[in-house]
């Protein structure tokens, strides 16, 4: 028996030994990326009929109808939906076919904060809309206040 034969006796367990004997934290080996704004929700492929739900996802026509008409459900959230529900979004295209908003002329990347209005389907990127809606709320609130 030596005299340092109890040096490694502790009340508590290393990060490495958690890791190795007993199967700690597992570290990621993929990463999650989120889908870029022009593919389908659902089959995961650039859409040519874009349609999009009041939560934000949009769909090709040719992939949400035929699961609509069999489960009756959103696919990704799983609550109750019908083809009434969707709306049908107008991209606009510029002369090299990739996606940009007809107010800024900015083209839609990744980072892009895109907005759709509901009752005519047209989609903007957020920072137009608020360009235009804010002036014509202060207009509005000093034309009621005077």
């Amino acid at each position: 028996m030596g005299k340092k034969q109890h040096s490694k006796d502790r009340l508590f367990i290393t990060r490495t030994e958690w890791n190795t004997e007993w199967g700690g934290f597992r570290q990621r080996t993929t990463f999650k990326t989120r889908l870029p704004f022009y593919c389908c929700a659902l089959s995961l492929q650039p859409f040519s009929h874009p349609y999009g739900t009041l939560d934000g996802y949009v769909f090709d026509l040719q992939a949400i109808l035929p699961y609509l008409k069999k489960h009756k459900k959103h696919p990704i959230t799983g609550e109750a939906l019908s083809a009434k529900d969707l709306i049908k979004l107008k991209y606009s295209k510029n002369d090299d076919g990739e996606y940009y908003c007809p107010i800024t002329c900015k083209e839609f990347n990744e980072n892009t904060h895109i907005v759709a209005i509901k009752t005519s389907g047209n989609v903007y990127s957020f920072d137009a809309v608020q360009e235009v809606s804010l002036p014509l709320l202060f207009y509005l609130f000093v034309y009621l206040f005077i």
